[in-house]
């Protein structure tokens, strides 16, 4: 769970995780979105897949970027229970089933 936070306490990596949230994009891509070096992006989006929040595939001579949206999900939900934010991590119960009536 730190090296998630890690990854979300940089304000690009955060911006990075957004633009994945519309669709898959190659490093190119994602690099027009921000002002930096391209060994700057690299070193973002290394943080971002050492903590498992993006998939990287190869096409062809391309790295597409892909969000895990179920890894976010689980450390934000692991850090809101750490909080004691009333969150159960149980999937819903169905309710009981009404006894029949004779």
């Amino acid at each position: 769970m730190n090296a998630v936070f890690r990854a979300l306490s940089d304000p690009t990596r955060r911006k990075v995780l957004e633009l994945l949230r519309q669709r898959p994009m190659s490093a190119g891509e994602l690099s027009s979105h921000f002002a930096v070096a391209k060994p700057t992006m690299s070193a973002h989006l290394a943080v971002l897949r050492e903590a498992d929040l993006v998939a990287a595939d190869k096409a062809g001579k391309q790295v597409i970027y892909r969000l895990k949206m179920s890894v976010l999900e689980e450390a934000l939900l692991s850090f809101a229970q750490a909080l004691d934010l009333g969150l159960d991590r149980s999937p819903s119960k169905p309710p009981a089933p009404e006894p029949a009536s004779s």
